[in-house]
């Protein structure tokens, strides 16, 4: 006798219950293939899941709940990023500025400034605490939380970090259910998000804080569809001030603030159009000053005359430096080996972050992007043409690709987060080491999709 869709569903909510569970507290990163198997069976579920017409949407919201409730009690296992949350979080609490220091340097001199040291040390590997922290003031604000909680136990930590998480993605679950009703969207498509495995093992699992610079992102674009803008402004500098990601959105805005109008042959319509257009552009400089200056305002409690110093090294250490799940950049790189006989990585590591504003000023002046679908359509393709040509791609930086998608009639992000997973392979080799092939075959699948859906979307546009 055939599953009714109700009883599909209860079977479905409870393998994923024991599949994250055992993700949760079991799973070691070096473990490849057991990763691979939970990986693709929680994929599995969650299409399944979604594609059952009996689940009403507060369902599916207490279901994402659940999922990340099982995460609550565990100790991440695929990053070790947390550690060094703890330590900015601690050394703010104990009154240092995280800026300013490096963990090394405490360790080398045998000092214990916070609780914990030796283990939080330990935890985040040499090759973080040798270098000065890059997380923004809001995120530090997110670590000082914990520590306030928690000051004397790791594990209570990450349960306080746990938590900040579930609530952000809580609250991208109801903005993003507002923002598609005003697209007029199906408001299940939210789900693709919070719903999606991925997002729950990395978020809630791995407590990266992507969803909680997320959570102001879309708060920011609903406030923005609302047209009250100077609200939208102060939200996404609180969303670039958890990770500077949203910083290469900013250029996007030029078409929702100043439209691009159609000249008409009435009389003085030139001149009616010009002055309307210096309004428009007066407004838009306004919303730039009130982002730039939020985010300031946020990194002036850490002011001193060492921290545009330490953060902007850290930071440029993404493109000299580290080399991880790239595309065109490892196809970039042998061409160097090719024809200059050594790695290329602090030309090429310049060149990319050229390319990518090169190709966000074509969009936002060569493309229209005056309706907020069209600006995040936008968003989207311009985000991933900076992770298609990065030198570092890690897989949480996935999780703002995936949210854009949400409100568009693109899903390939959606098939990236399943076949991200391929990048773990590396952890499985002692010592790390990427396997190309494994890479190759995960951009493979992802740009095969993005062109499927490119030329179904000019052919339906053609119709």
């Amino acid at each position: 006798m055939p599953l009714s869709e109700k009883n599909k569903a209860i079977f479905l909510i409870s393998i994923s219950v024991i599949l994250y569970f055992f993700f949760a507290y079991f799973l070691e990163r070096t473990a490849f293939y057991p990763l691979l198997f939970l990986w693709f069976s929680l994929f599995g579920c969650f299409y399944f899941l979604l594609k059952n017409k009996s689940i009403p949407f507060s369902t599916y919201a207490g279901i994402m709940v659940l999922f990340r409730i099982v995460f609550l009690f565990s100790i991440p296992n695929l990053s070790q990023d947390f550690y060094r949350f703890i330590w900015d979080g601690r050394m703010i609490f104990n009154g240092f500025n995280p800026y300013l220091s490096l963990p090394e340097t405490f360790m080398q001199q045998n000092l214990i400034p916070v609780t914990d040291a030796v283990e939080l040390y330990r935890g985040m590997g040499e090759l973080n605490g040798s270098h000065y922290t890059n997380y923004p003031p809001l995120n530090q604000l997110c670590f000082l939380i914990a520590a306030i909680f928690v000051s004397k136990s790791i594990f209570g930590s990450v349960i306080v970090l746990r938590s900040i998480i579930i609530l952000a993605d809580i609250g991208i679950l109801y903005f993003g259910k507002k923002l598609l009703e005003r697209f007029n969207l199906p408001i299940k498509n939210i789900f693709w998000y919070v719903l999606n495995p991925f997002i729950i093992i990395e978020m809630t699992g791995n407590l990266h804080f992507e969803s909680v610079m997320l959570f102001f992102l879309v708060w920011g674009l609903y406030k923005l569809h609302q047209k009250k803008w100077i609200w939208a402004a102060v939200l996404i500098a609180c969303s670039v001030s958890i990770k500077l990601i949203p910083l290469l959105f900013l250029p996007l805005f030029f078409q929702w603030f100043v439209p691009l109008f159609n000249l008409k042959k009435e009389k003085n319509s030139t001149l009616i159009q010009e002055q309307s257009r210096t309004k428009h552009l007066l407004k838009l400089i306004a919303f730039y000053t009130i982002i730039l200056a939020t985010t300031l305002l946020l990194f002036l409690p850490f002011y001193s005359s060492e921290l545009i110093a330490n953060y902007s090294n850290s930071v440029g250490l993404w493109f000299r430096n580290f080399e991880f799940n790239a595309s065109f950049y490892y196809i970039f790189r042998e061409i160097g080996y090719l024809f200059r006989g050594y790695n290329e990585i602090a030309i090429i590591g310049k060149i990319t972050p050229i390319l990518t504003i090169l190709f966000l000023i074509f969009i936002t002046f060569f493309r229209k992007n005056s309706h907020l679908k069209q600006l995040i359509t936008a968003m989207l393709f311009g985000l991933c043409f900076y992770y298609f040509t990065a030198t570092t791609v890690h897989p949480w930086y996935l999780a703002t690709p995936l949210i854009l998608s949400v409100f568009t009639k693109y899903k390939f992000p959606i098939v990236w987060t399943f076949v991200i997973v391929l990048t773990y392979q590396a952890y499985g080799n002692n010592p790390w080491k990427e396997n190309l092939w494994f890479v190759a075959l995960e951009y493979l699948v992802v740009f095969s999709y993005l062109i499927y859906e490119l030329q179904r979307n000019y052919k339906i546009k053609k119709l």
